[in-house]
């Protein structure tokens, strides 16, 4: 049976711009499914019904609407402040906070006309690749609940996975997009450092972290991207290169070109731990391949140096991140989650020669990937190592090899971050039933060159036409 929810974000614009609907009948859609799904997946931490309501008849009366997303009902991500709702940046720390200020983010999505229904789940401080924070429950996954959603921005896909959104915003410092998109069978976009001026990585630690959009199609990715990218001027004198002029919704619905595509196993964790492919995420690779090479595009391999530095260095940027998470006292500091405690403590007793020794190697990094890279338009890379984990997997007593198991999971979206370049996770498709573990999503992810999401968006695409199908969780 047809809901309105099968439609994609974009889809979903069109019938508001027709006026087949009204936002505020969208938004009921939508409030009624959280209110039946959402206890099951965990993906928002926060739902203000009174308070969506009534954003929606100010976008009916007040919006134009030629805000580019006039009318879409989204969620912040709990990491994201909006003024007078809970905020509790998935920490115990701040369980009953209430922000007294909203995040430029948050403004941004209002000045789009987007409608938010509340805030999705995200681990403590968006530190791990997993949403599973003692302030809430777990982000679950839509295609298998005791699976976990990745994260950090885990409710984000799981809310848009089960049709609770059409789309989401996420932020992404170290795969915090891409993995739970891949996990969830969703399309995510981590832009180039420097595109949305709002979220540009210029002003954090070392580049890492940027906002992006999670989505169903590429077209809907792309609608977001252009919302956050025009939402506000620019205010950096670096910004990302581009050589496209117009929307990127418009590549991503066009689709055109012909790539010349490198694909890529190795990873910069290889010399740190023992990473390996499992069987699944080798099928993946091998399937979006053989698809690409079908469409026309120029398959060949491309390989980094070995960088047997690379682990050494990043940790010493992330532990140096935590170090200023707002924890003093020993009463404060109990409250953190081991993970996190391990990460200040290690920030909070490293001496700042390490850390510029870091800043400085990752800066030589970035130019050499950057480098290794130019002879493609296009990397391809499993989106993650294995099939989604399950709640649980990760140690949650050792701090160490917590870390070391989020890092065999995820090798290959850190050095993304590090490099400042855009990357695109695809789904492929479910494990088939006959393996050892059927019906779970399986995607690739696209690394582009500097400032080149609208090639992405653009392979993305020509991928979506060939594929036709799009994911769905059977019960959903």
């Amino acid at each position: 049976m047809f809901e309105l929810h099968h439609l994609s974000a974009l889809e979903q614009w069109e019938w508001l711009h027709s006026k087949r609907i009204s936002p505020s009948e969208l938004l009921e859609h939508y409030l009624t499914r959280i209110d039946r799904i959402n206890s099951e997946v965990g993906a928002l931490t926060v739902v203000d019904a009174d308070r969506a309501r009534r954003r929606a008849r100010e976008v009916e009366t007040s919006v134009p609407r030629t805000a580019p997303l006039w009318g879409i009902p989204v969620a912040d991500k709990e990491l994201v402040p909006r003024v007078g709702q809970r905020t509790t940046f998935g920490s115990r720390l701040h369980a009953d906070a209430v922000a007294t200020e909203s995040h430029e983010l948050v403004r941004q999505l209002d000045a789009a006309g987007a409608m938010s229904v509340g805030a999705t789940a995200a681990p403590e401080y968006g530190l791990a690749s997993y949403t599973e924070s003692l302030v809430a429950p777990p982000a679950r996954n839509p295609y298998d609940l005791a699976r976990g959603a990745g994260g950090s921005s885990g409710g984000a896909a799981a809310a848009v996975a089960a049709g609770l959104l059409p789309l989401a915003p996420g932020s992404d410092g170290g795969g915090s997009i891409r993995i739970p998109a891949a996990a969830c069978g969703l399309v995510g976009l981590k832009p180039s450092r420097g595109r949305i001026p709002g979220g540009s990585g210029l002003d954090r630690l070392a580049g890492l972290v940027v906002p992006g959009p999670i989505a169903r199609t590429v077209a809907d990715a792309a609608l977001m991207l252009d919302a956050l990218v025009a939402a506000a001027p620019w205010e950096f004198a670096t910004r990302a290169p581009s050589p496209h002029d117009g929307p990127f919704l418009g590549a991503a619905v066009r689709g055109e070109g012909r790539f010349q595509l490198g694909v890529m196993t190795a990873s910069p964790w290889d010399e740190w731990t023992d990473i390996r492919i499992a069987p699944e995420a080798r099928a993946a690779l091998d399937e979006a391949i053989a698809e690409f090479a079908a469409m026309g595009h120029c398959i060949g391999e491309v390989a980094l140096d070995a960088e047997p530095d690379y682990g050494t260095h990043f940790r010493t940027v992330w532990m140096a991140g935590a170090a200023g998470i707002p924890a003093r006292t020993q009463a404060e500091l109990a409250l953190l989650e081991p993970l996190t405690a391990w990460l200040v403590a290690q920030g909070r007793a490293m001496p700042a020669e390490r850390l510029v020794e870091a800043l400085a190697w990752l800066t030589g990094f970035e130019r050499r990937v950057i480098r290794r890279f130019s002879s493609v338009d296009v990397v391809v890379t499993p989106a993650v190592a294995m099939t989604p984990r399950p709640l649980g997997w990760y140690d949650q007593s050792d701090a160490e090899r917590n870390f070391d198991q989020q890092v065999r999971y995820t090798p290959w979206t850190s050095f993304v971050n590090v490099s400042g370049l855009p990357a695109l996770t695809l789904p492929v498709g479910l494990t088939p039933p006959d393996s050892a573990e059927p019906g779970l999503p399986m995607g690739v992810q696209l690394i582009g060159r500097p400032g080149g999401e609208a090639d992405l968006l653009a392979l993305g695409a020509q991928w979506e036409r060939r594929r036709r199908a799009r994911l769905h969780p059977p019960q959903w």
